[in-house]
């Protein structure tokens, strides 16, 4: 079976029926991701290719799109990073309370609480010793973004509605910066309780992408 002019490569001939619809699959997939999985479309540009080289490549495929952004990648704390210097004193919200000033402190506060850049005393909450667990395996199990309007606890909440935005972008900036000497092994978070690197690198991520999403950024 030959293959139109354009497409990603030469279908390996005598695929049966179960065969082509892989072989399809993966291509589809790959065309969707096109730039992303550049060196997997190369692989299949290859005629003595095997249907169960197929089953390899495609389980490759999907474990590689299926990684979670962490701030122990550099490439997530770049994009972040990015995204804060976006912001500016007149950045309005799209949802909840906090002005542009309260939420960059705000995330200044949240992310030296991470790191243990100061004197912090970590606790689990009551309520978090009952749900806690299963609320962290829901939060860090896929890329789905945090929820709007959730309640911010008190320990985080900043009263003070004015003050220098472009410094607490700063300080915010090079926090998500220090996620690459990440050491904090004393960390409980007051909700989740005990989190291990992985699932404090994924829910970082998704603390600060939150809120800048909140901010249109």
């Amino acid at each position: 079976m030959a293959v139109k002019k354009g497409s990603f490569s030469c279908i390996p001939n005598e695929f049966d029926r179960w065969e082509w619809r892989l072989w399809l699959k993966v291509h589809c997939f790959l065309k969707r991701y096109v730039g992303v999985f550049s060196d997997e479309g190369k692989l299949l540009d290859n005629e003595k290719i095997q249907a169960k080289d197929y089953v390899l490549l495609y389980r490759k495929i999907k474990l590689k799109h299926n990684r979670l952004k962490t701030l122990f990648d550099l490439s997530a704390r770049k994009e972040l990073i990015q995204r804060i210097h976006l912001l500016s004193e007149k950045s309005t919200p799209l949802w909840g309370k906090m002005n542009v000033y309260q939420m960059t402190k705000h995330n200044t506060y949240w992310n030296s609480w991470v790191l243990g850049k100061g004197d912090f005393v970590y606790k689990q909450e009551f309520l978090g010793k009952i749900f806690g667990k299963m609320a962290l395996k829901n939060t860090t199990k896929d890329d789905k973004p945090i929820g709007k309007n959730l309640p911010t606890g008190i320990a985080f909440t900043v009263k003070e509605t004015e003050g220098d935005v472009n410094e607490q972008k700063e300080l915010w900036a090079n926090l998500i910066a220090d996620f690459e000497y990440f050491s904090n092994k004393e960390f409980i978070h007051d909700f989740f309780g005990k989190m291990s690197k992985e699932q404090i690198g994924i829910f970082a991520y998704k603390h600060s992408d939150h809120h800048l999403r909140q901010f249109g950024v």
